[in-house]
């Protein structure tokens, strides 16, 4: 049994008529008696009734029709499937996102990417940035959403979205809580929430870098891997800790976010898509485009996405 046999099955049931059924068919008619008994031999049972004015359908033809159509109709979809994915209007993008990206990059990226590429799905895997360079090695990742500056660029193409800065995320009952901004150094003395250089290397460096940029080495009171642990710790009072700016729209209850008048000039840290270069995925290759034009960096920062300052 073929799709092809499928249709003239189908045709003909529609029909009721071998001459007419061949006419719809754009072939002869003998040849399509020829297939239809080809098909009932294999089947081990006959389809059609024949009749003085043409063919209906039998009972097995009954049960078979329902089931033929849906075949087509998969069939069809999956022509479709292969030809929006070699022209990159369809497909699925496997994108590994850290957990800041939810709080407003993807928010915005994800409606206008389906508005404009309906057919593209996206299938999201929270991870770390060095999570998501070891899967897009691995091949689990297509592209990934990663804190940039980016410790070990080689081997990836990083291609900054988004910049932002650090704030000092403190309790409310903090006295620190009565400013607004602060210089870092001010708060030399203070216990700091701090990521694992083991499980996020790269925001570790870059939150230590800063503490050292205001002249001081943080005295690490506890460490936690997701910014909202971090910011339920500051809030229970156990210390403060340099969270990017972007995690104010998920502030919890009894934190305080400071800005830091102290910033070195040229000191950043973002959001970059990350992706192993001549992938040769066209699906691939439309999602970046369409990232990129939400991207807040120039396109020469793009150019050095690697240097912290």
């Amino acid at each position: 049994m073929n799709l092809r046999q499928l249709r003239q099955f189908i045709t003909l049931a529609e029909t009721g008529n071998f001459h007419r059924a061949a006419e719809q068919l754009h072939m002869a008619q003998p040849p399509l008696s020829v297939s239809i008994r080809k098909l009932e031999e294999e089947l081990g049972s006959p389809l059609f009734e024949r009749t003085s004015s043409g063919v209906r359908l039998t009972a097995a033809g009954e049960a078979m029709l329902e089931d033929a159509r849906a075949s087509l109709l998969h069939a069809e979809r999956c022509r479709h499937a292969v030809q929006d994915t070699r022209s990159g209007d369809g497909g699925l993008v496997r994108l590994g996102i850290i957990g800041s990206a939810t709080y407003a990059l993807l928010p915005e990226l994800i409606p206008s990417l389906r508005a404009r590429y309906p057919k593209i799905e996206l299938e999201l895997s929270e991870a770390t940035s060095s999570e998501i360079l070891e899967g897009l090695v691995t091949r689990r990742f297509d592209a990934g959403l990663l804190r940039y500056p980016v410790l070990n660029p080689s081997g990836f193409e990083i291609l900054p979205l988004d910049r932002d800065d650090f704030v000092l995320a403190v309790s409310e009952q903090s006295p620190l809580a009565e400013r607004d901004a602060i210089a870092l150094s001010e708060a030399a003395g203070e216990p700091f929430i701090m990521y694992p250089a083991d499980k996020v290397p790269g925001l570790s460096a870059l939150a230590m870098l800063r503490c050292q940029f205001s002249g001081f080495v943080p005295h690490v009171a506890q460490e936690a891997m997701q910014v909202q642990t971090i910011m339920s710790l500051v809030a229970s009072g156990l210390g403060v800790g340099l969270v990017a700016s972007v995690s104010r729209r998920m502030m919890p209850r009894g934190i305080k976010c400071l800005s830091l008048t102290d910033n070195p000039p040229g000191f950043h840290v973002g959001i970059a898509l990350a992706l192993l270069p001549g992938g040769g995925n066209r699906t691939v290759e439309k999602f970046t485009e369409h990232a990129l034009r939400f991207s807040s960096v120039s396109r020469d920062d793009r150019t050095n996405p690697d240097r912290p300052v």
